[in-house]
């Protein structure tokens, strides 16, 4: 028998002070990150993370805790959305 694991679902909260720091919770990973962008997963969605300098000071995936610094710029949420476009919605 195989054992499943369980995802313990964490509530997410965003924490910005003076443009210069993020603390999130609820954070499940990190896709991809520079000094311009991160990406982040969490249970509500897709996070982009905007700005200049950023630095990932913490990431700890099994409390979902991330910490950053640098000058955020932008934060933006996509949904957890199946892939597909305008255009594959159009031609069904």
């Amino acid at each position: 028998m195989t054992e499943e694991k369980k995802t313990v679902k964490v509530p997410h909260s965003l924490i910005v002070e003076n443009r210069k720091l993020l603390t999130a919770t609820g954070v499940s990973n990190v896709d991809s990150f520079d000094e311009q962008t991160i990406v982040a997963y969490t249970d509500l969605g897709e996070l982009v993370i905007h700005g200049s300098q950023l630095k990932i000071n913490k990431l700890n995936v099994e409390t979902g805790e991330l910490s950053l610094t640098g000058e955020i710029t932008s934060m933006t949420y996509t949904d957890n959305k199946p892939a597909g476009g305008l255009f594959s919605r159009l031609f069904k």
